[in-house]
């Protein structure tokens, strides 16, 4: 069962890296295994937890040997506005006895341990390589606790080796598809519910629109999965209309919840202020067509207009001192694109975006915004991302954290703008904020200091002393 469900999602058919490939070539699917060391990018197991677990009133339990769940746990600023259980890490810590015996049993246990200690409304089980190999049945052990104990238990079968994080990821969208989304009705609907698919709350970026959504009367009906409650997931298939804010990581549940309930979707950004107000308007034409009020699409346009005139204001403050600054982008996925239309509405000039997880789509929309001299970047090696900042070809370098060591050796400001960001970049508000960020990272006084030869270089002279 495992292996076939990996196979489908390998066949994605809404996937825009299947989309280019041959027949022959789509049924190997992503079958590129990672070469000792190169693994950083994280495995299947890591791209399925950070998937589910903002999914905050539930408990999320590995099994597994205890470091799976340390170094899982709080690899994302994925926050909540009310229940800290997503925060608890639960794992079956397996040891030598649990390889040789099997683990199912003390999987059992602490199924019941979690139910009667913190009582969730579900658990999300995740299986990970040692119980794998053993071959631990994860789903059997699922489908005893939930009828024993009266609560869903959803197994997520997504054990490391299975392939990388992107994988991962589509693999807890099967699960969700499988055992949670359907099974629960919501309280009451409405004709402007909608379902906000691959967002995860970092840092709190779904509160910066969520209150643009509430003054439109257009209700979130679900998340998933970024400050969310398992009943919200659980109904979220009466949502009248969805937008998929990031195609690589659950394309495959916003097309089969088309397929099975008949709920429309777009692919759109919360980045930039552009991209913002081309989503709000592509939601509310969504739900008009579903059966909202008309007028929802003049009170967007008046949002919008409000909106873009108080944000383009405060940005005006910093344009001066980011005019002509050139930046590097070393991101991926829908980052690729929109982060670039918010720097380029910034007045700063892009020199180069990693494409390595973006699909063609995303390259298009690249060229778009860039030009046909676009400068999209396959692989960078820290080689040579460390030249194109030592020969000045960038002023600021826009990354994950991994990447920051390479810039401050190269004294250059570092911005991170990946998935361990301490701040919020979505909407209006947050554009100002990304804005606000870049300008504090290039005018750091400390930089200016850190380019002057030391004291003990023959470029420099020291003042004798009187």
């Amino acid at each position: 069962m495992a292996v076939k469900k990996v196979q489908e999602v390998f066949e994605e058919p809404a996937c825009g890296h299947n989309q280019a490939k041959s027949e022959k070539d789509r049924k190997k699917g992503c079958t590129k295994v990672a070469m000792p060391g190169a693994a950083a990018g994280g495995c299947a197991f890591d791209g399925a937890k950070i998937a589910l677990q903002p999914i905050v009133d539930a408990a999320h339990l590995v099994h597994g040997p205890i470091a799976c769940e340390g170094n899982s746990w709080d690899n994302r600023s994925a926050l909540s506005s009310g229940s800290r259980l997503y925060r608890t890490g639960f794992t079956t810590d397996m040891n030598e006895m649990d390889v040789i015996y099997g683990g199912e049993k003390h999987l059992f246990k602490a199924i019941r341990q979690i139910r009667d200690q913190y009582n969730p409304p579900a658990i999300f089980l995740y299986q990970t390589c040692v119980p794998a190999i053993i071959g631990d049945d994860i789903e059997t052990v699922a489908r005893a606790a939930s009828e024993k104990f009266g609560l869903p238990v959803v197994p997520v079968n997504a054990p490391g080796f299975a392939g990388g994080k992107n994988l991962g990821n589509k693999l807890a969208g099967e699960a969700l598809l499988d055992y949670v989304i359907g099974t629960m009705e919501p309280e009451y609907t409405t004709p402007t519910d909608l379902n906000i698919i691959g967002e995860y709350n970092l840092s709190g970026e779904l509160w910066q629109v969520k209150p643009l959504l509430d003054r439109l009367g257009i209700r979130v009906l679900s998340c998933i999965s970024g400050d969310a409650r398992y009943r919200e997931v659980a109904s979220s298939h009466r949502a009248r209309a969805a937008m998929l804010v990031c195609s690589k990581a659950m394309i495959n549940i916003a097309r089969k919840m088309e397929e099975r309930y008949g709920i429309p979707w777009f692919e759109g950004s919360f980045y930039g202020i552009s991209d913002m107000s081309e989503s709000l308007r592509n939601i509310a034409k969504l739900l008009v067509g579903r059966g909202a009020s008309n007028d929802l699409l003049d009170r967007t346009e008046t949002l919008i207009a409000s909106e873009e005139k108080e944000a383009w204001a405060a940005i005006e403050a910093f344009r001066p001192a980011l005019s002509g600054k050139r930046a590097l982008l070393i991101t991926g996925g829908v980052k690729s694109w929109s982060v670039v239309s918010a720097l380029l509405e910034a007045g700063l000039e892009v020199v180069g975006t990693s494409v390595k997880k973006s699909t063609a789509e995303d390259k298009e929309r690249i060229s778009a915004l860039m030009g046909e001299d676009a400068h999209m970047i396959e692989t960078l090696t820290p080689r040579e991302m460390y030249r194109m900042l030592a020969d000045a070809e960038a002023d600021i370098l826009m990354a994950g954290g991994r990447s920051q060591f390479v810039a401050l050796k190269a004294r250059v400001p570092f911005l991170d703008v990946n998935q361990e960001r301490r701040f919020a970049f979505a909407g209006y508000k947050g554009m100002v904020t990304l804005v606000s960020e870049i300008h504090r990272s290039l005018t750091n006084p400390v930089f200016d200091h850190l380019r002057k030869p030391a004291p003990w270089q023959p470029e420099c002279r020291l003042t004798p002393l009187v």
